[in-house]
């Protein structure tokens, strides 16, 4: 079964990285917060093929520190239906 590889097209979402040295199982929770702080439709359907929606929810719910645009982290926990406490959504936002 072939290695499953970020496409090309996506190479901008991971401009400090050679995307072929991301590994999709070490790199995920890079991979998911940057695909969906600056990705298209296109790239974010490649990232539900890619990664169960469990996986993508649990990136949201667990933000990391200051990683996150504002608009970015509101729309993705009305999607998925997250309550984040005030301290850690502060944290999250990326100034």
């Amino acid at each position: 079964m072939p290695k499953i590889k970020i496409p090309l097209k996506m190479k901008w979402l991971f401009w400090s990285y050679d995307i072929k040295s991301l590994d999709l199982k070490a790199d995920k929770e890079y991979i998911i917060i940057q695909t969906l702080n600056y990705g298209t439709w296109e790239d974010l359907k490649w990232l539900y093929k890619v990664y169960p929606e469990k996986d993508i929810k649990q990136v949201v719910k667990n933000p990391q520190r200051g990683v996150w645009f504002k608009k970015v982290l509101n729309f993705w926990t009305t999607i998925f239906n997250i309550h984040l406490k005030k301290e850690i959504w502060d944290k999250a936002i990326f100034r």
